[in-house]
């Protein structure tokens, strides 16, 4: 009877559906790029830069060096139509599309990639579901246009943005909508300025002690007759590498840096970074964002794309809600949604729990894949069927998902081949004795490199044991096995003592401290420029303290703080203010 009992309990339980969700990195199947390695660790996936549009009642997302591009009619399942877009006399560093831009107009979807030529051409198609593609231009000649997008307005008129370095501005020109030639001479638009906005300065800490930052990734989007100009800064390969926007009366300014920046930002957690990207509507008219999340351990440019609500307050302000950003989070189902509603709720029920494994290879150590950094892993010494990872969630638990997130160890592929794909158990148990099958892919022919599975029905348990099958190349290998749910016991307790230190020395950063919570797994912090508008979160493991680093250092700052486990989320703390 007792095992009978066991069974039972991680069954699945009688209650209603689950409405649906995702959870970043959003799971394609990204290709093995080619961009030459600056660290020589293998092969690997990558891409970046995403643009998502909406056509035809349909989503497309086009993203860096990808041989095609995915569509899908829910933001959930992804279906990727190979196409290679480059002219066999194309002059550039990559072989496919890098940073394209994508837009609709007269009821067709068009396509550039970056260039430095007017070699490239522009693409169009009525029905992008598959291949069918013709040249609406085929030397797009505007003196080379790197990060490129195109913005058209009510009236009609066509406007380009682009550039991408750390030396000159983001540039605008109008485009005839017609012949797709340009309309003058390109304009300069926005700088950085790196003196004042302290998360515009370059590297992982924000020190600027190697290169100028960079501006890259243009975007526009226009509201309540209001534009505004997006940019992506300082550097692709950090965890501030975030998304800005400037507002201005017209299409090519003048432009007017927002308060609130940057508006997309998620420097903690599990996949940090969210910058370079673009902001797009679904169907049912809410606003979101998708940008750059960055791993860059086998490459600077080893990335992965995310998607996060966003939109604009009562004042016009543009925003992203990256909090909890890369826990699951509920899909679009109706308009007017609450950007705040769209988290689950589900918690992390494993950071850092005990984990056991089949084999270890090297000083790839089971705890990486438990330790939410998306830069570490656990490697097994083999790809063979029947390695495996498990994980103890420290007690009973009700378990709503689990998200598989693969890494590239001695991967042999490089580019986007046909068949590749992923087979596996997970398996639950209440007592580490007794197993069931949760979730079967072991006639998974598609490739899933960031799978993530929500449970029609919660299930119970303590324990949860992954078991290899197939993986599509060089060894088996998880950056993350993460489980996502509630826990029986108690939310931890509001934080203390939260305080901000900001000196005269250095206005763009502030020193954040408050005392640990004994009952926390980890914290977010909120920030923004006034009481009511804390719309930049940070993800906070494993310390009690943060560096704040992303101020305008003329600007007022107000600061929150709250504590989770898995059980939940604290009360807020006070709003505390930092003149």
């Amino acid at each position: 009877m007792l095992a009978a009992t066991l069974l039972l309990s991680v069954a699945i339980s009688p209650v209603m559906a689950q409405k649906p969700t995702y959870c970043n990195p959003i799971n394609l199947d990204y290709g093995y790029c080619p961009i030459p390695n600056f660290v020589k660790s293998g092969k690997h996936r990558a891409t970046a830069d995403p643009a998502i549009v909406m056509f035809k009642g349909d989503y497309y997302l086009f993203s860096t060096n990808q041989w095609g591009y995915w569509w899908s009619s829910d933001m959930s399942k992804w279906n990727f139509v190979p196409r290679k877009f480059l002219k066999d006399d194309a002059v550039g560093i990559f072989d496919e599309l890098c940073a394209p831009a994508i837009w609709v107009m007269n009821d067709e979807l068009y396509v550039l990639g970056s260039t430095y030529t007017d070699k490239f051409a522009i693409w169009k198609s009525k029905n992008p579901r598959k291949d069918e593609w013709t040249m609406a231009q085929p030397q797009f000649k505007a003196g080379g246009a790197w990060d490129p997008a195109f913005f058209q307005d009510d009236d009609g008129r066509l406007y380009l943005y682009h550039g991408s370095g750390n030396d000159h501005p983001l540039w605008g020109q109008e485009v005839d909508p017609k012949t797709l030639t340009v309309l003058g001479a390109r304009q300069d638009l926005i700088s950085l300025n790196e003196k004042l906005h302290g998360w515009e300065r370059f590297g992982e800490h924000h020190d600027n002690t190697f290169l100028k930052p960079f501006m890259e990734g243009a975007w526009m989007t226009k509201h309540n007759g209001k534009y505004y100009l997006q940019y992506g800064a300082p550097g692709t390969e950090f965890s501030g590498y975030g998304d800005g926007v400037y507002v201005g009366d017209h299409p090519l300014g003048p432009f007017t840096y927002q308060a609130h920046n940057p508006f997309s930002l998620k420097p903690g957690g599990f996949a940090r970074g969210a910058g370079h990207g673009a902001t797009f509507t679904d169907a049912f008219n809410n606003y979101w964002h998708t940008s750059t999340i960055g791993i860059c351990v086998k490459n600077n440019f080893e990335r992965r794309n995310g998607i996060w609500p966003a939109g604009f307050d009562k004042d016009g302000v543009m925003f992203c809600d990256t909090a909890y950003g890369d826990y699951p989070t509920y899909l679009p189902t109706k308009a007017g949604a609450n950007h705040q509603a769209m988290f689950t709720g589900w918690m992390l029920l494993n950071y850092m729990k005990p984990v056991r494994a089949s084999s270890t290879q090297g000083g790839f150590a089971p705890n990486f894949a438990v330790d939410e950094d998306i830069k570490t892993y656990w490697c097994a010494r083999s790809a063979n069927p029947g390695e495996w990872l498990e994980s103890d969630l420290g007690a009973e638990a009700t378990v709503n998902a689990i998200q598989v997130n693969y890494a590239d160890q001695d991967a042999k592929i490089l580019g986007k081949l046909p068949g590749l794909y992923h087979q596996y158990r997970i398996k639950a148990s209440l007592d580490g004795r007794r197993w069931k099958t949760v979730v079967d892919k072991s006639r998974n022919k598609t490739d899933v490199p960031h799978d993530y599975i929500a449970f029609d029905q919660p299930i119970r348990a303590r324990y949860i044991r992954i078991e290899n099958l197939h993986v599509p190349t060089g060894k088996f290998a998880l950056s993350g096995l993460r489980v996502f749910g509630k826990g029986d016991g108690e939310r931890p307790a509001p934080v203390q003592e939260f305080i901000a230190l900001r000196g005269e020395s250095e206005r763009r950063n502030a020193w954040l401290k408050w005392t640990a919570n004994d009952n926390a797994t980890g914290y977010v912090i909120r920030a923004g420029v006034a009481p009511d508008k804390l719309y930049t979160s940070v993800m906070v493991y494993g310390a009690c303290e943060f560096y704040f680093r992303y101020m305008t250092a003329n600007q007022t700052y107000y600061f929150q703080i709250e504590a989770f486990n898995e059980n939940g989320i604290s009360e807020r703390s006070a709003v505390i203010k930092s003149e």
